[in-house]
């Protein structure tokens, strides 16, 4: 059942490292469970992709398969009382869960102690359609809700950052390294440029953090991050630039999610934004819902 989980995870969660990260496993672990998978049927199932991985033809089939494995198997524990904890699925934005993932994550396991935790990185669009389609249960979202049933708890301040030793241009527009549209941060990065009279252009772009931080680090230009005062490594923080108005941060549910859960994760949420310094011993402090 282990190989099949964490294979069903890399798809589910769009790699490798994302996968380990939900299981609370090391990304040599998934590798080695899809391995032995591959292993038993004797067939390749994940090939390289660029500097990415996809299913071959095989591990399509088999992930269809693994699914319907692991639902049976949990629902023949469930038929002899042999309960599995409900699942209660967590998405993030790469923004919010770089920094508050980590510590949220051990405050989730105290609070939500009946609950199985599993959490999901994903773009805001991703995350909204997830949770429409009640794929998601919780997401922490940037920006404001446009649901009802969006809960405010904080705000994110954002930072621009640079390579080391990078100058802004005199002669040419702003280089700006931004997420591909659509994304609040860049229209945010945008218009904050665009308020101070200073002309910019889209320099770089990339779908995931780890390829704005790259651009950034390559001196491709400057990015709007939010990262809760941590320096991002080889990046510069740019306190010369104009001040960009912090982004709300949101937590938003599926419907028909209990709303004392909501609750749980929303209090969890502001306390970590607004008790920064607290942040790695929150699991030492009692919390209540």
């Amino acid at each position: 059942m282990a190989p099949l989980r964490s294979f069903v995870a890399v798809a589910e969660n769009g790699g490798f490292m994302r996968a380990a990260a939900v299981l609370h496993l090391s990304q040599a672990a998934i590798s080695q469970h899809v391995r032995r998978l591959e292993s038993a049927v004797g067939r390749p199932l994940v090939e390289r992709s660029g500097r990415g991985s996809k299913f071959t033809k095989d591990g399509e089939q088999l992930l269809e398969y693994a699914r319907r494995i692991l639902a049976l198997h949990d629902d023949a524990l469930h038929s002899f009382g042999m309960e599995t904890p409900e699942t209660v699925v967590i998405g993030s934005t790469e923004h919010a869960a770089a920094q508050l993932l980590p510590a949220l994550s051990v405050e989730l396991e105290q609070l939500l102690a009946d609950y199985q935790v599993r959490l999901r990185i994903d773009r805001g669009t991703q995350l909204r359609e997830g949770l429409a389609a009640g794929r998601v249960d919780v997401a922490l979202l940037l920006g404001p809700a446009a649901d009802p049933r969006g809960v405010r708890v904080g705000e994110l301040e954002l930072t621009w950052y640079s390579a080391p030793g990078w100058r802004p241009p005199t002669d040419r527009p702003m280089p700006l390294v931004a997420f591909d549209e659509p994304c609040v941060l860049r229209t945010r990065a945008l218009e904050t440029l665009a308020a101070y009279g200073i002309s910019s252009t889209v320099s770089a772009e990339a779908p995931q953090l780890a390829g704005v931080q790259a651009a950034v680090a390559a001196g491709a230009g400057v990015a709007l991050m939010a990262t809760l005062g941590q320096t991002p490594a080889g990046l510069f923080p740019r306190y010369d630039l104009p001040r960009a108005v912090p982004l709300e941060l949101t937590v938003c549910s599926r419907q028909g999610l209990a709303a004392q859960l909501v609750k749980c994760v929303a209090d969890a949420v502001r306390r970590l934004i607004t008790e920064p310094d607290d942040q790695l011993d929150g699991a030492d402090r009692p919390l209540a819902c």
